[in-house]
């Protein structure tokens, strides 16, 4: 009897300890172990499937598939997707579906990993109910980093509240052929200023943290070259050299992962015969090795697939997901080819340092520890007043001045008669990339105007006449899409996959101009577009003309307010505005030599980069340039500066003569506004290298600043110039300064420069 008392002991003991080990929580389930110590002990219990799933990012309105890593578009919302305003989600609807998504991934998966939920959200969430923002070239045209970190702020907070985690923008392609499709998406043609403006979206977008409730991971697009290709076709191939690419086309997404991007999505293109999507030295030896980045690497939609099916560089799609997975990539956004490398024995090194990217970035942004959102709060952060307040002040700042012949701002009591396809459809005053939205909700020029009951049914009776003209990347008029989204017909005439071989308005649009000059009547023309349209007859003709690109939910408001003079314009031209389609590539900043007139046309654009009016005047004056060594006595570096600070990496200093004493350029103007009108000035400061020893622009922005001046104010402006903006990639492909003189030249566009001096840097 005794003996069987213990012998019950025992069992009940050790069928206790059994029980709790059991139930005991995992390393990876503990809060208070650090982030990598979970990430390690998560990977070991993986199986081969589950890590492959954990790669894959599927179509989130049409697959709820919880094993795969990441979703994306769930709450998107637009023609391809077949979500409408009746049948989508509203915000609140959205965080529900986020909460149940992540529900069932804890409790219906053996080991519990929620998924990334990843969103479009290029100039706002493209989701029913969000901000709607100016697109891309709107961003850019603000010459305004202050505007485009609240942009982010705005952007990531109305993400994060519905429950998402990933943001797929800024796009940082250079836009060098207008008639490219996707150049409405871009942020210009200028490196500099495509890089600092995206790093401030970024820096918006983290600007609460990396593990903060109201952050998101953005996931910076293209990489690499995908806007400078033959012929402006999309996807098509980019003949760019590796120190082309090194040194104008890469620094831009290197300025945005320093600040603080965890993600990257490569490009369909080709680069000199290398997809993008398999190049290992893109994607590792530079991207990792050179530049330190640690997050993950994305495909665009299908581009895996795409070595395969469409490039041939694959045999199979297994294949292609092999070249991918080993080229760096680590995510395969619509999972169809990664689901492959389960049974086609990848590396395990390269399988696994993959999926921890993922999982740690997951850990780092809380969704193991608070994996829900408060479905209460979307009603206060999605579209609220300030957001509102925010699109309007940014679609404000974007209107660009082209021609102004004394005719704006108006006087009070000015009679308007409004006309254009472009006056009162709001889909086109939106552009690609956005939700369905209520009519009530996007003011347009012509509900604009006629809140301000300036408006009269004829031109007759009008002072003036307002012709709003232009492009539209509208969806939600009839189009056929391809596999991965783009179109391929429609009404509209940009936006992805509709590339154009003209940049003229449609005949029927000048026909309207046409008209309404011979009416007599002062003729203000405006172009809301995602390009560059052709503007000659308008340069010529108008009295005063004027662009906005798909200035977004406010821009109608907001070019009111520039008619009426509530608001002094100062948005500038982020891309060259060409004369003709002949004359392509016409960005300023192309290499040397400089442009000789063609037989029948000149070669300089209509309107050049930079390039704006305001209806005040700004003046230049009493230049200085400061040098500030950062060597020791003995000439060798001060290691005790902050190199990295001054945007100089500690690779790059290592290809760098240390013996030579290197200068920070303090250079420094006085700007006066000695016009009648308060307003903004944007100043701009360019660096020609003088003699190099491989070819370079003439110039090349290196600093900008949006400037508000008070009428008759004066203001000291000071910038400062680092080891960065002398150096240039050699032949050699090594980052260098190469000693001589360089020109300074500080204006108001590329074109009108106001002062200029030459500094000299010596061995």
């Amino acid at each position: 009897m005794l003996l069987r008392l213990f012998t019950f002991f025992f069992a009940a003991t050790a069928l206790l300890a059994a029980t709790h080990a059991q139930t005991e929580v995992p390393p990876y389930r503990d809060a208070s172990l650090s982030v990598e110590v979970r990430v390690q002990d998560l990977l070991s219990r993986m199986t081969t499937q589950e890590k492959a799933d954990q790669l894959r990012c599927v179509l989130g309105w049409q697959d709820e598939d919880i094993q795969a890593g990441a979703l994306w578009g769930t709450f998107r919302a637009d023609p391809w997707t077949g979500r409408t305003l009746e049948n989508g989600l509203d915000p609140r609807r959205a965080a529900e579906k986020a909460n149940a998504l992540q529900r069932r991934a804890l409790t219906e998966t053996r080991l519990g990993i929620p998924p990334f939920l990843a969103e479009e959200a290029p100039h706002g969430h493209m989701a029913i109910g969000t901000t709607v923002f100016p697109t891309g070239l709107g961003l850019a045209a603000t010459f305004s980093e202050e505007l485009m970190q609240r942009t982010g702020t705005a952007i990531a907070r109305e993400i994060r509240a519905q429950g998402a985690h990933i943001a797929y923008g800024p796009v940082l392609d250079l836009a060098r052929d207008p008639r490219w499709s996707r150049t409405e998406e871009t942020l210009g043609e200028d490196p500099v200023l495509a890089g600092r403006l995206g790093a401030a979206i970024v820096r918006g977008m983290r600007s609460e943290g990396k593990d903060s409730a109201a952050s998101v991971l953005p996931t910076l697009k293209h990489f690499i070259a995908y806007g400078t290709s033959e012929g402006g076709q999309n996807g098509g191939a980019s003949i760019v050299g590796r120190r082309s690419l090194l040194q104008t086309f890469l620094p831009p997404f290197r300025e945005a992962i320093r600040a603080g991007a965890q993600s990257v999505m490569t490009a369909y293109n080709a680069v000199d015969g290398q997809p993008c999507t398999s190049d290992r030295w893109l994607l590792t030896d530079v991207l990792r090795r050179e530049w330190g980045f640690t997050g993950f690497v994305v495909s665009d939609l299908y581009s895996i697939n795409v070595l395969h099916n469409t490039l041939h560089t694959a045999a199979s799609l297994q294949e292609a997901a092999l070249q991918a997975l080993e080229a760096g990539v680590d995510m395969d956004l619509g999972g169809l080819a990664f689901p492959l490398l389960a049974d086609s024995s990848p590396a395990p090194a390269r399988l696994d340092s993959a999926v921890a990217r993922i999982l740690r970035l997951k850990f780092q942004m809380g969704l193991f520890d608070r994996p829900y959102t408060n479905p209460d709060q979307t009603s206060r952060i999605v579209h609220n007043a300030d957001h509102i307040t925010l699109a309007r002040d940014v679609a404000r700042a974007s209107v660009v001045l082209l021609k102004n012949e004394s005719i704006l701002p108006f006087i009070k009591g000015t009679r308007v008669y409004v006309c254009g396809p472009n006056a009162d459809d709001r889909y086109a005053q939106l552009g690609d990339y956005t939700a369905p939205q209520p009519e009530a909700k996007v003011i347009t020029v012509r509900r604009a105007l006629e809140q301000r009951h300036c408006l009269t049914p004829s031109a007759a009776e009008a002072d003036v006449i307002v012709a709003v003209v232009g492009g539209s990347s509208s969806r939600y008029a009839g189009a056929e899409y391809k596999e991965t989204g783009a179109a391929v017909s429609g009404k509209a005439d940009s936006g992805e996959g509709l590339d154009r071989a003209t940049l003229d308005l449609p005949e029927e649009q000048q026909a309207l101009l046409d008209s309404m000059k011979q009416t007599g009547k002062p003729l203000i023309v405006i172009y809301i577009e995602g390009r560059p349209l052709l503007k000659n007859w308008a340069a010529e003709n108008a009295a005063a003309l004027l662009t906005a690109f798909y200035p977004g939910e406010q821009g109608g408001a907001a070019i009111a307010d520039v008619l009426f003079g509530d608001y002094n314009p100062a948005g500038r031209l982020p891309i060259s505005q060409p004369r003709n389609v002949g004359q392509l590539p016409v960005c300023y900043n192309r290499p040397l030599p400089l442009p000789h007139d063609y037989i029948d046309s000149s070669a300089t654009p209509l309107y050049p980069f930079g390039y704006g009016l305001s209806s005040t005047t700004f003046e230049y004056s009493d230049l200085t340039i400061n040098p500030e060594s950062f060597a020791r006595p003995d000439g060798t570096l001060d290691p005790s500066r902050n190199f990295q600070h001054f945007n100089v990496s500690a690779r790059r200093l290592a290809t760098l003569d240390t013996s030579r004493t290197f200068q920070l350029f303090n250079v420094s103007f006085s700007l006066t506004n000695t016009g009648p009108r308060d307003g903004e000035e944007v100043v701009q400061l360019y660096v020609r290298d003088d003699v190099s020893s491989v070819v370079l622009p003439d110039r090349q922005l290196r600093r900008f600043a949006r400037v508000f001046l008070r009428s008759g104010e004066s203001r000291r402006i000071t910038f400062t110039l680092t080891a960065d903006d002398f150096a240039l990639i050699d032949r050699d492909l090594r980052s260098v300064i190469e000693p001589g003189t360089f020109t300074l030249l500080l204006g108001s566009s590329s074109d009108d420069i106001r002062l200029q001096e030459i500094i000299r840097i010596d061995n």
